[in-house]
Order: C-alpha cells, then structure tokens, then sequence
C-alpha cells in the first residue's frame, strides 16, 4: 500500500488489528480442537463417564460417533501435534 492510502487507512488500525488478533484465536482453538492427544483423552473420558454410569449407551455412542469424526478430520489434515498442544 502506498503512503496517501496507509494515512486514509489509519483510523481503522484498530480494527485491523482486532480483527488479526479474533483470526489468530480462532486458528489456534480450532488446531486444539483437532489435537489427536485431545480427542484421544476426551474419548477415554467419555468412556469413564459410560462406565460409571453417569450417561447412557445412547449418549455414548453419540459423543462417540462426534469424537471419532473429529479424529479422522485430525488425522487427514494433519491438525494438532498429537500431544495435547498445538502446533505454532
């Protein structure tokens, strides 16, 4: 961008940069999301919960079927590190 343009632009700075920082948040929630090690430890959680009986099979199997998508996303877009962090 040219100088005369950057000096138009200067009042919406800070939407710029509010808008940099919302995108950065969002992508590093979503490689969380997908984190492997993540999932893997929300299904052996899920699976306390079934034993435990604080859910039904019904539930179960839901969560389960929404945990298992999620992997196989993780997996075929290589998202998260698979240890619990994300990657940077």
């Amino acid at each position: 961008m040219g100088l005369i343009s950057e000096v138009l632009l200067l009042p919406l700075a800070p939407a710029r940069g509010g808008a940099w920082a919302i995108r950065q948040v969002l992508q590093e929630a979503e490689r969380i999301y997908y984190d492997p090690a993540t999932i893997r430890a929300e299904l052996a959680r899920l699976e306390e919960l079934l034993e435990a009986g604080e859910i039904t099979e019904e539930e179960f199997d839901e969560q389960e079927d929404a945990l298992l998508d999620r992997l196989e996303i993780a997996t075929r877009t290589g998202a998260g590190n698979g240890d619990g962090t994300a990657q940077r």
